[in-house]
């Protein structure tokens, strides 16, 4: 299989996973990622080649880089010292501990390996971090003390890994020497990851003073940057392309206001472009995860030194271990701020220990650094104990995601499923169902709140109506209601939805009867042509077959009336050339229709609901408002056919104007709901957000239209 096609394989199952993670919210979706990579690698004998020389480039440093993007500033540099000590020494200490006790439980394993294995599962997903907290009751300083943490450990993490993987393969380790190596390496990739960002940050700035504004150039200048700070610090320094990296996204989140063009527009579309990015990557690595696993099991269970169950049991106790010394080491730090700092206000407790220990989820980087370590070592003889070094590597993801995902529900039950990178756009969409309830406060939902918008737009549109801007009104007010139609069917019951379609499709019926009633009296009277009558009577036809058909009749298509099969038959051919042959008349005569017909189902409706025998409570307001602005919508429409170009213009400036003054409409109603306490704030704000991202797009579309 070409690389092309493995690619658009795993970009499809990414999706797939994702779908299937929405039904299915109890397992993280990177779980689900595994068992697809697992499926399609026995059932399909799906494999990749993977090339270890590319695949710490290709993943860890877009992943690192946009980690150091998101660092919070404020909060964490408070707690710097306590951060930068777990995310190195609290590392260290895992791995020098964890090493040598699995050395022991394992003994055939190296010891550098040994090293290797856990310095690789010591980086925790700080996505997964955030999404814990959430769940759990964390005093502010452990949160923020384990967020940082889990920004920085990658760092110390991978190159702990690197130089445990380079004793395997040279067979040559020096603590001195590696000591220096280590601060070498340290220092120059900061410079590096500095200086490169530092460089780029002038260019772009130089480039916005030859009014250079390109929004596109400047998102795709980011996303290189990673790469080429990686390369140039670990082939051309040999120093730590991953310090490098960590050490650039920081500073391009700390420096964007030194930034000249650094418009909103550069900021919303760089930050979702990495969204994408970072959604797509952290899921092909736990779908690379699950197509080598089958792999490293096969290896595992045929040795003669491992078994199936022991294998698994040795997976269960390096997890054991570790999730052991990060709750020792929480406990000591809690106990040291509430007894010799005095910072903390609550007393240590062991279930918050626990909480943050489960907090140690593993993910991308975790399975990235260990899919990254070399078959061979220096002398082409294999890596020793590849296979089960990944096994276990994999076995340990998938045991802390099960751990946190079984445990954390009994601490604080019904608050959702832990999630990691993959899921981070996810939890951005659906953060408003996450606001504590209120005793006081009796919240609506989201899609509530956008019909109360909706519903408040259309309202001001009315009252703002004139005969001059008529035209551009309907069009707006029929683009709401489409989408008012659209959320209803959301939150309303089956029963529901179905009785305000049956009102629809009844009130449609009596609005096409009069409209072909005045179809017809326009024929008899000789004020159409027979071209034009049949195909308006066509089109009608047509529009009643749908609804039958919506509604679950048998009814066919009515015969043209007046007309025999061989004029039919012409007049098919006719419209079957329509756009390129039908006469002025026949266009002309088809506007007259559109109007008149029209302006005849708005009159069928309003005779239909005044009569005696019908109860207009049978029929909701909403849906008899959606009809007539439809058809007061097509009469505009007819009216303004063939105008100049310049009132054309006018009627766009005019649509501009009114979609701006609507949204600023839907701002103002999101004021009310908030200040009426019908939705919390941060509900408010997501909003906002929304109005915001629509009017972003009317602009753009608008300036692009008239370039």
């Amino acid at each position: 299989m070409t690389i092309l096609e493995a690619v658009l394989v795993l970009l499809g199952l990414v999706l797939v996973s994702n779908v299937a993670s929405h039904y299915i919210k109890i397992v993280p979706v990177s779980l689900i990622q595994v068992a697809l990579g697992v499926l399609i690698a026995v059932f399909f004998k799906f494999k990749i080649e993977l090339d270890t020389t590319w695949f710490l480039l290709l993943f860890i440093a877009p992943l690192l880089f946009n980690d150091g993007r998101d660092f919070p500033k404020k909060e964490l540099w408070e707690l710097r010292g306590p951060i930068f000590e777990n995310a190195i020494l609290l590392v260290f200490i895992t791995t020098i501990i964890g090493g040598f006790f699995v050395n022991w439980l394992v003994p055939t394993i190296p010891l550098a390996v040994s090293f290797a294995l856990i310095a690789i599962l010591s980086p925790t997903d700080p996505v997964a971090v955030q999404s814990i907290s959430k769940r759990v009751n964390l005093p502010k300083s452990i949160l923020h003390l384990v967020s940082g943490e889990s920004l920085i450990n990658d760092a110390s993490g991978l190159i702990a890994f690197k130089y445990a993987v380079a004793a395997v393969v040279t067979g040559y380790f020096s603590i001195s020497k590696a000591a220096g190596d280590f601060v070498y390496m340290s220092i120059v990739g900061f410079l590096v990851g500095a200086v490169i960002m530092y460089l780029l940050i002038w260019v772009r700035n130089q480039l916005y003073n030859v009014h250079f504004h390109d929004a596109i150039f400047n998102v795709v200048l980011q996303i290189l940057t990673p790469f080429l700070v990686y390369v140039v610090a670990e082939d051309f320094l040999h120093a730590s392309g991953v310090i490098a990296v960590v050490t650039a996204g920081i500073l391009d989140h700390v420096q964007t206001k030194r930034v000249a063009g650094q418009t909103p527009e550069i900021t919303l579309l760089t930050n979702r472009t990495w969204d994408v990015i970072v959604y797509c990557l952290n899921g092909v690595v736990f779908l690379i995860l699950g197509i080598e696993l089958p792999v490293a099991m096969t290896a595992v269970f045929k040795s003669t030194r491992y078994g199936t169950i022991k294998s698994i049991w040795y997976a269960f106790v390096i997890w054991f271990m570790i999730l052991v010394i990060r709750i020792i080491w929480i406990l000591g730090y809690q106990s040291f701020s509430y007894y010799i700092t005095k910072k903390e206000t609550k007393k240590p407790k062991f279930s918050v220990a626990l909480s943050a220990g489960l907090s140690g989820v593993r993910g991308a980087i975790t399975m990235a650094g260990v899919l990254s370590v070399p078959a061979f070592v220096g002398n082409g003889a294999p890596f020793p104990d590849r296979s089960l070094m990944l096994f276990i590597a994999a076995c340990v993801i998938i045991i802390s995601l099960l751990a946190a995902s079984i445990t954390l529900p009994l601490i604080a039950p019904g608050q959702g499923t832990v999630q990691t990178r993959a899921t981070l756009i996810q939890d951005e969409e659906s953060d408003d169902d996450e606001d504590e309830p209120d005793e006081e406060h009796h919240y609506v939902s989201f899609d509530v709140a956008r019909l109360y918008m909706m519903n408040s737009a259309i309202a001001y549109l009315e009252s703002n109506r004139t005969e001059a801007n008529q035209r551009a009104v309907f069009d707006i007010i029929m683009d709401y209601e489409v989408a008012i139609r659209k959320y209803q069917r959301r939150f309303h019951d089956k029963a529901t939805f179905n009785k305000k379609m049956n009102e629809t499709l009844a009130l449609q019926r009596v609005a096409l009867n009069g409209k072909r009633d005045a179809i017809n009296n326009l024929y008899k009277q000789k004020l159409i042509n027979k071209d034009a009558f049949w195909i308006a009577s066509r089109r009608l036809n047509h529009t009643e077959y749908k609804i039958s058909q919506i509604n679950g009749d048998k009814q066919t298509q009515r015969n043209m009336p007046h007309l025999n099969l061989i004029d039919r038959l012409i007049r098919l051919i006719k419209i079957w050339q329509w756009n390129e042959s039908e006469s002025k008349k026949t266009k002309a005569d088809l506007r007259l229709i559109q109007k008149v017909g029209s302006q005849a189902a708005i009159d069928a409706i309003k005779k239909f609901l005044n009569r005696d025998d019908i109860n207009k409570k049978d029929f909701s307001a909403q849906t008899v408002h959606f009809l007539i602005v439809y058809y007061q919508n097509q009469i505009q429409e007819a009216k303004s056919f063939g105008d100049s170009e310049l009132e054309e213009q006018q009627y766009e400036a005019q649509v501009l104007e009114l979609k701006t003054q609507a949204l600023e409409a839907e701002r103002k109603a999101i004021d009310t709901l908030i200040d009426n306490h019908h939705i919390p704030k941060s509900m408010g704000l997501r909003l906002r957000q929304n109005v915001n991202y629509e009017e972003t797009i009317l602009l753009n579309d608008y300036k692009n239209e008239n370039e």
